[in-house]
């Protein structure tokens, strides 16, 4: 008798539970997303304020010991010294030219895969073009190694026309990253160019347009969203890579090596390097959302 009473009392308290989270949508949606915000909260931005907090710290010179006093010398030494000035710089071109190389080679693609192609092979092209994420990361920087090295494949193909492969160095560096983040350019394109209505395309050939007025005024403003949306992908994720320009760069340095080799020896200049890229994609993000890239996202 007394399990009976208990349970429809919890019963009943389930129930009010329910009607009162049913009756008030926003507290269904505060409990939903509490947990999610603290985890954002406690572990992301809580380890960006620890990032900036210690850029602020010096190192001992004898022991290599932190020393927790405010100082602005690591910021300072950033913008004075020339080495860091040239790999900040550098780091940031490498990113721009890789997204720029993946927009170029990203768009022809898109345009295929999502209208050229027949509707039934549409979907095994976009597998086929997510299939180099599902490798492993150094497994393909490695085969790009393979490629680029002195008699590689490169060589080989361009030993017909007199030319040789690129080496490692900086070009190597960039093309490597094109290949990794290709595929982060080429899905926000090729959705916005399979939901691009064919009527607008029609109506600007039946008005005399050319193919280069249509793509120009027609194609390129709808799509640009896409575009912007992609590079966020290829600009953060180039901006912040070590690991490709290790192993394919030579004696390239980005910002990356410069946080990785500095880490041990001196953590607050590691945490000052670490802080540059952040600006940077914050200044970027700023930049491209007024073309609504962060809306396709």
């Amino acid at each position: 008798m007394t399990t009976d009473v208990t349970t429809a009392a919890g019963r009943g308290t389930v129930r009010r539970l329910a009607g009162t989270l049913h009756r008030r949508p926003r507290l269904r949606l505060t409990l939903l997303l509490t947990a999610p915000l603290l985890w954002l909260a406690v572990l992301y931005l809580g380890s960006l304020t620890v990032l900036l907090v210690s850029a602020f710290w010096t190192t001992n010179s004898f022991t290599s010991q932190v020393v927790k006093v405010w100082s602005t010398d690591n910021f300072h030494a950033l913008f004075t010294t020339p080495v860091f000035r040239q790999v900040i710089l550098r780091s940031v071109g490498v990113a721009l030219a890789v997204t720029v190389l993946c927009a170029v080679i990203a768009f022809p693609v898109a345009f295929y895969t999502a209208r050229v192609a027949r509707p039934r092979w549409r979907p095994l092209l976009v597998v086929a073009i997510l299939t180099p994420l599902w490798a492993s990361y150094l497994v393909k920087v490695y085969a790009w190694r393979l490629i680029l090295s002195e008699g590689g494949l490169a060589d080989w193909m361009l030993a017909p026309f007199g030319l040789s492969g690129p080496g490692f160095g900086l070009p190597a560096t960039v093309l490597t990253l094109t290949y990794l983040w290709l595929p982060y350019m080429i899905l926000p394109i090729h959705t916005a160019l399979e939901q691009l209505p064919a009527d607008l395309l029609d109506a600007s050939a039946d008005l005399g347009a050319r193919a280069g007025r249509t793509f120009r005024w027609v194609m390129l403003p709808m799509v640009l969203p896409s575009v912007a949306a992609g590079s966020v992908f290829t600009f953060s994720l180039s901006l912040g890579d070590y690991i490709t320009v290790q192993i394919v760069g030579g004696k390239t340095q980005l910002i990356g090596n410069l946080v990785y080799s500095n880490i041990e020896l001196n953590l607050p200049m590691a945490a000052a390097l670490g802080t540059v890229p952040v600006v940077v994609i914050v200044l970027y993000l700023l930049a491209i959302r007024r073309t609504g890239a962060l809306n396709s996202l």
